[in-house]
């Protein structure tokens, strides 16, 4: 296996700047533990790239609370299992083959915990598809074909105590007790971190971010 690259933001935007000159859509992953940044770091690319971009994040594919309430799931909920890996699978290839006018996408609605269908659009002429989660490079099952579909797979690194200090924030803006939003920070997003550091090897670029 190749030697992993690191670049900054601005520098992996140069890089596929220069793929796109190819004149195929480029898929984009961007891959990285809870709180790495993923979310904001796809709005800062599809910023630079406008109107030829749009951002589709895995975290549509969560299982709704209709689903796994009342189930072992519940309690783990954003681990690997908890995610419609199928219909992920299923919008990649769609936006891969990109033979419709427009494509919608679910997207991930945060307080209310929710996935929301259809409430992404990616238009034929879309050239930059960005598309974060936690789980793009695992190997586990049918995750092991997401690959497939990215021309690029960048994992976003942030120093440690910088992402678990992310997460605890964001757990309490939607609603979390301070002390219930540590456990979980440091409980069940930390498990789910330590096996996404796993999958950093199968990125194309680690991106410094944070």
């Amino acid at each position: 296996m190749p030697p992993l690259l690191y670049a900054d933001l601005d520098e992996a935007a140069a890089r596929l700047r220069r793929k796109g000159e190819e004149g195929t859509r480029q898929i984009v992953g961007l891959v990285g533990p809870p709180g790495a940044g993923k979310t904001t770091a796809a709005g800062l690319l599809s910023n630079l790239f406008g109107s030829e971009s749009a951002v589709v994040p895995m975290d549509g594919f969560h299982l709704a609370n209709t689903i796994i309430d009342g189930t072992p799931l519940k309690e783990r909920k954003g681990a690997i299992d908890t995610f419609d890996v199928g219909g992920y699978l299923s919008l990649l290839e769609r936006l891969r083959h990109n033979h419709e006018d427009v494509i919608y996408a679910p997207s991930y609605r945060r307080g209310l915990e929710e996935p929301i269908a259809a409430s992404i659009a990616v238009p034929r002429e879309v050239k930059f598809v960005f598309t974060e989660g936690n789980y793009l490079l695992a190997r586990r099952g049918r995750w092991g074909e997401v690959r497939n579909y990215l021309d690029e797979a960048w994992f976003v690194e942030t120093p440690s105590e910088t992402r678990i200090a992310r997460l605890i924030e964001r757990h309490v803006a939607y609603g979390m007790e301070p002390a219930a939003a540590e456990v979980w920070a440091n409980g069940s997003d930390e498990t789910n971190a330590r096996y996404i550091e796993t999958t950093k090897a199968f990125a194309d670029l680690i991106v410094r971010w944070g």
